[in-house]
């Protein structure tokens, strides 16, 4: 795709953002709470498979937070969350855009619909490249405590969670963990989780891991999609099948 053309697609998401919000009046009441989490994404330069993983007591939590494409990207959409922003981020890293570009443009570009109740200064995600370049943001109205941290190769973010301790504990686990990117993202909501977690308790996580070819199937580039969508014990189950799938890749091999 020529420098132009991908220019003219990243005005087009921007426009079609600033289209698709209606202002909605302030006298709208919150619809459910935002989505306290805590999530990392990750890349693994050895086999270029890039990915996220995420935890929160809220249900199905996978479906509103992780978004990814091979040969394009990872994204995570939390807090108080406007989803379009996952497709929209994949959309101009596609575009050939930066992370730290496509954070300011969105976020320039949101209208801010309900800022008495879903503000965008709430909002929190983070965008990383198919080469593992990374940028996240945390917006000062995020409920506390919420924050991100990076890494080599990895960015971790939450909020409602028991204190800076657990995105610290999220990071130093991904860059000390050895094996498949999908044991790596698993210590690191695990040691998370070791750490306080989200304050409000567990319920569900997911799992997205892409690379293109790289799954099951004739094109396919879902390497691994995971979910546990209420449980009492979300990671201990959604560790269960990523060893149960690392098994029977090493069988394969």
């Amino acid at each position: 795709m020529a420098l132009t053309d991908r220019l003219a697609l990243a005005v087009l998401v921007i426009a079609w953002t600033a289209a698709v919000h209606p202002q909605a009046t302030r006298s709208q009441s919150l619809p459910y709470p935002p989505v306290a989490t805590f999530s990392i994404l990750g890349f693994d330069p050895a086999t270029g498979e890039v990915g996220g993983a995420v935890q929160s007591r809220v249900f199905s939590v996978g479906n509103g937070v992780l978004w990814a494409e091979a040969d394009v990207g990872v994204a995570a959409t939390q807090a108080i969350v406007d989803v379009s922003y996952g497709p929209k981020a994949l959309a101009l890293l596609r575009a050939g855009m930066t992370p730290t570009a496509i954070i300011k443009a969105l976020l320039d570009s949101d209208p801010d619909p309900r800022p008495s109740d879903w503000t965008k200064t709430g909002r929190q995600f983070a965008v990383m490249d198919a080469k593992g370049n990374y940028d996240a943001y945390t917006g000062a109205k995020a409920t506390s405590w919420a924050g991100n941290k990076g890494g080599k190769y990895c960015t971790a973010q939450g909020n409602i969670l028991a204190g800076e301790g657990v995105v610290a504990g999220m990071v130093d686990a991904f860059e000390k963990t050895e094996g498949h990117l999908s044991m790596r993202l698993m210590a690191a909501l695990d040691a998370g989780q070791a750490a306080g977690g989200d304050k409000r308790g567990m319920q569900s996580a997911a799992m997205l891991i892409v690379k293109k070819n790289g799954g099951v199937w004739l094109n396919n580039d879902v390497v691994l999609r995971l979910q546990v969508d209420d449980s009492e014990e979300p990671l201990k189950e959604l560790r269960r099948v990523v060893e149960k799938w690392n098994t029977t890749q090493r069988r394969r091999r």
